[in-house]
């Protein structure tokens, strides 16, 4: 049961003023003693709490605010009461604002400058992290016999048919999309039949692969990291260390060779369905028979533009493996981290497919694959 806190007031000779505390500095037993000692006309020189019992955060506050307040010192307090008061003064310190801190330009190019040299960093980081891949992959080429196929067929169902659903059902209204939007446009010019033109090649060379790999990023590359980094943070990672076993090649080449192999597969697939898609709008729409729009599609996209898709898309599928991999390896601290670099994971492989997928355009055109 807590004894409830008083204090009494002592003046010596030499008119110095203590205040001897008694009881108990807990919340529940404090009652209205911060009202009396704010009410308290003297200015006492010593807080002498050695008649207190159990002391607790508010009591500790009380007593480093009171000793501020009067300039008082305290004395008779025990280890775990003087360590409390410590710590609570260490909080009441004021943050100094430094002047350029407050100019808005100074901040924006200090965040600026932060985030760049992070960019610098994480792409350090990501190429070092391919070579480790490409280390134990050639690794694993000289001894087949350690590659761990049911890790690798796992992850094949996992990346790449059970995201048939999804990605096939964007892919539709994708073309749906591209088909309507074009046959409006080109009705203005009584040139509805170049929609076949604008689906076929659209998709084909560009939005299939290019939607499909940012769909994969968000499901398969957001998954590596958290899985991954979970197990980063629960130390099952530096225990596969210790026992002799890597965790590029059982954990991260699985997912890296699912997400090579699986996403031109998913791209191609995602093409032909967008492009049933847009055959489908321009049957209803612009009354183009199934057989004429597809025979128009053979005839006005070039095998070039198959060529384009199924080049860019293993690019794709290992910079979102190799991202989520990477993101999820850096994890540490707790379990914050896994939704911070999931989150970092998922942005940045759409953000580097984006750059790729515009350097591959003009590469592309650059040898005359237009």
């Amino acid at each position: 049961m807590s004894i409830p806190s008083d204090f009494v007031e002592e003046t010596a000779e030499d008119g110095a003023v203590t205040l001897h505390f008694s009881g108990d500095l807990s919340i529940a037993s404090i009652g209205d003693l911060p009202e009396r000692l704010r009410d308290f006309a003297s200015q006492a020189k010593r807080l002498d709490i050695s008649g207190t019992g159990y002391v607790d955060t508010v009591g500790a506050w009380l007593i480093h605010r009171t000793a501020r307040d009067m300039e008082a010192e305290i004395v008779g307090a025990d280890d775990d009461a003087e360590r409390l008061i410590a710590a609570v003064a260490g909080a009441d310190q004021a943050t100094e604002i430094r002047p350029d801190a407050l100019n808005p330009v100074v901040r924006v190019l200090g965040e600026i400058g932060e985030s760049t040299a992070l960019a610098f960093t994480t792409l350090t980081g990501l190429i070092g992290f391919f070579g480790a891949i490409m280390v134990g992959f050639f690794r694993l080429v000289r001894h087949p016999g350690q590659i761990r196929w049911n890790a690798v067929i796992q992850r094949f169902d996992v990346v790449g048919v059970r995201a048939l659903g999804i990605v096939g059902l964007m892919s539709f209204l994708i073309g749906l999309v591209i088909a309507q939007q074009g046959a409006v446009q080109l009705r203005q010019f009584g040139a509805e039949v170049f929609t076949v033109n604008l689906v076929g090649r659209l998709t084909l060379r560009e939005l299939g692969v290019l939607m499909t790999a940012i769909m994969v990023a968000g499901r398969s590359g957001s998954a590596f990291a958290a899985q991954i980094g979970t197990m980063k943070l629960t130390e099952e990672i530096d225990a596969m260390r210790t026992i002799g076993v890597s965790p590029i090649e059982a954990l991260v080449l699985p997912r890296f060779l699912a997400a090579v192999i699986m996403l031109p597969l998913l791209g191609f697939y995602a093409s032909v369905v967008a492009i049933i898609g847009g055959g489908l709008l321009s049957w209803v729409e612009l009354d183009i028979p199934p057989a004429t729009f597809f025979a128009r599609i053979r005839e006005v996209v070039p095998l070039t533009d198959v060529y384009v898709g199924l080049v860019k898309a293993p690019v794709f599928g290992a910079i979102i493996a190799i991202t989520g991999c990477y993101q999820g390896m850096q994890v540490k601290g707790n379990a914050e981290d896994v939704g911070k670099r999931t989150t970092a994971a998922v942005v940045q492989a759409i953000f580097l497919v984006i750059v790729l997928d515009a350097f591959f355009a003009v590469f592309f055109s650059w040898i005359g694959w237009n």
